[in-house]
Formats: structure tokens, C-alpha cells, sequence
């Protein structure tokens, strides 16, 4: 019987905090030696370094996944369709309504596909222990630049993808799961008045980030995993709740899609018809989940609209 039948849910809430951050600093310290060689500068000793941070990180995520069967017992229903091939990569993109999406597909991944990668703000990099993890297996660390800046110097409308085909670069070297949030920023009301998003439960996705991915190593991916994540009703933090163990309408679907071949190798800056094309595919994939969000809330028991 999981903790989360005997114990209030604050206390769990605080448990699962609490040994989440004892696991990781476990597993930072496993991980410090590879860390340092990391830093020396032979192309194949940071390799050989990131490799086994990675290796290591895999462990961690499979202990959290055992922490979290202890005190919450089974959050949700997951579903599958399709099936994930041994020692393949995959390009995950995925709705985000919380922080806790992150552990969530990290969990429900695992065992399936590669450790996964995904675009981090470069301010995180300086966020204690986790920053320089990530920096160790190779996550993309992305500058965002405003829009008033990009007008006075369009040179900066570039480097998030040159930052982009560089990591995709390396990726090509193994197996890699490359996450990709495509509304850019977690979900709320709103910013979908803001954006003026056309869809119910989604923001408008950002196309030139996941195309620039498809560039550098389309061929290596075995397909999309397309996740959809919905959450239950929560009076408070959506992450919070999670933490508690209150999720347990939780939805989580799963597909894997085909990536079409004449949508790995375009100019989506610079050719308009590849560009059109582009939006049109991905607008497709993204009217779906909007639909099927939709029902998946009304499972997890949200009210219809």
C-alpha cells in the first residue's frame, strides 16, 4: 500500500521533496567524478564523461520512479500506442501545463527510450547541482531574446537554432531522446488571450526550434512521440498536487507518429513553400491533441466547458 493511503497528503507532499532531493545529491556525487572529466578538453575523454553522466542519470530516474511507487502508488493512466525499438532515438514533443511535467515524462519514458535531452533556459545553468548535470550530458542551454532586440539586430533570431543543430550534432554520436516543449512556456488562460492562440487547452506551437532538430539529425530519429499530459482538478499547484499524490485521474497518452521524409531537410527560415508545409504539419498534429486534451481533462475529471 503506498504512503499516500496512510499518510495526509502534505506530508507526503514534503516526503517526496525530501527524498527527491536526497536521490539526487546520491546520485550527483556518483556522478561528480565523470562531471570533472568532463572539463578536460579531449573531444573523446568529454564523450566517453557525458556518456556515463548519462548512464547515471538513468539510475536516478529509475530510482525516483520506485520513490514514487512508494509513496504514491500509481498516479494516473498511461497510455501507449505503438511501440518503442531497443537502442533507437526519438523526438518527443509534448504539451506543458506544469513543472511537473518534466518528472512526469522522464518517468513514463523510462525504460522505453533513451535518457532525455530538452532546451533549458541558460539561466538555469546556474541552478545548484541540476545546472551543471545537465550541462555535463549535453542539454542545450537556449539565450531568448525579446523581440525589441532581435528587430535591432536579427543576427540573434539565429543563434537558438545554431545552438540547436549543435546539440543535435552531438546527439548523433548515441541514442538520444530530444524533448521538445513546442508551446515554448507552460500553458495558462492567460497567455492564450495574450498569444491569441486558436486552440482550447494549447498555445500555438514554435515550429523553427523542433525543424532545426529535424535538420541536424531527422534521420536518426525512429519517429515522434507525440505525449499528451493532462492533470486532475487541483485547487492549488498543479506540481504540488502531483507531489502530494493527488493526482489520480492524472492522463497521460502516448503515440508514436512517422516523420515524414520531406519534412527532415527544409529551409524553414528562408523557403516559404517548405515553411507552409512545416506549420500545416505540425498545426495538424496540434489540432488533434487539442481535441484529445480535451477529453482527457473531461476523464481526469475537469468540467466540460
Amino acid at each position: 500500500m503506498p504512503l499516500s493511503k496512510i499518510l495526509p497528503a502534505p506530508i507526503i507532499g514534503v516526503l517526496t521533496v525530501t527524498l527527491m532531493s536526497l536521490c539526487i545529491t546520491f546520485w550527483f556525487i556518483v556522478m561528480f567524478p565523470f562531471i570533472m572529466l568532463r572539463l578536460v578538453p579531449v573531444y573523446r575523454v568529454q564523450r566517453v564523461a557525458s556518456n556515463c553522466c548519462v548512464q547515471i542519470a538513468t539510475w536516478w530516474v529509475g530510482s525516483d520512479k520506485q520513490l514514487y511507487k512508494l509513496l504514491h502508488g500509481q498516479q494516473g493512466q498511461v497510455e501507449i500506442h505503438g511501440k518503442f525499438k531497443p537502442h533507437s532515438s526519438y523526438l518527443v514533443v509534448s504539451n506543458h501545463t506544469a513543472w511537473a511535467d518534466i518528472v512526469v515524462l522522464f518517468d513514463v519514458l523510462h525504460g522505453h527510450a533513451p535518457f532525455g535531452r530538452f532546451f533549458l533556459k541558460k539561466e538555469l545553468i546556474w541552478v545548484p547541482i541540476v545546472g551543471v548535470v545537465c550541462w555535463a550530458m549535453d542539454f542545450p542551454f537556449m539565450k531568448r531574446h525579446s523581440r525589441a532586440a532581435i528587430a535591432r539586430n536579427p543576427v540573434l533570431a539565429s543563434q537558438d537554432l545554431e545552438t540547436t543543430r549543435k546539440a543535435c550534432e552531438v546527439y548523433k554520436e548515441s541514442p538520444v531522446t530530444v524533448i521538445n516543449f513546442l508551446e515554448g512556456t507552460r500553458f495558462t488562460s492567460a497567455k492564450k488571450a495574450k498569444t491569441k492562440s486558436p486552440y482550447t487547452n494549447l498555445l500555438g506551437p514554435k515550429y523553427g526550434g523542433l525543424s532545426a532538430s529535424l535538420n541536424a539529425m531527422g534521420e536518426q530519429f525512429e519517429g515522434m512521440v507525440n505525449v499528451t499530459i493532462a492533470y486532475g482538478p487541483s485547487q492549488g499547484n498543479i506540481t504540488w498536487s502531483w507531489l502530494c499524490g493527488k493526482q489520480p485521474n492524472m492522463q497521460v497518452h502516448i503515440e508514436i507518429l512517422p516523420i515524414p521524409a520531406d519534412m527532415i531537410a527544409g529551409d524553414f527560415r528562408n523557403d516559404l513553400e517548405f515553411k507552409n508545409q512545416f506549420k500545416t504539419w505540425i498545426g495538424d498534429i496540434w489540432t488533434l491533441k487539442d481535441k484529445r486534451l480535451a477529453e482527457m481533462r473531461r476523464k481526469a475529471g475537469h468540467p466540460s466547458p
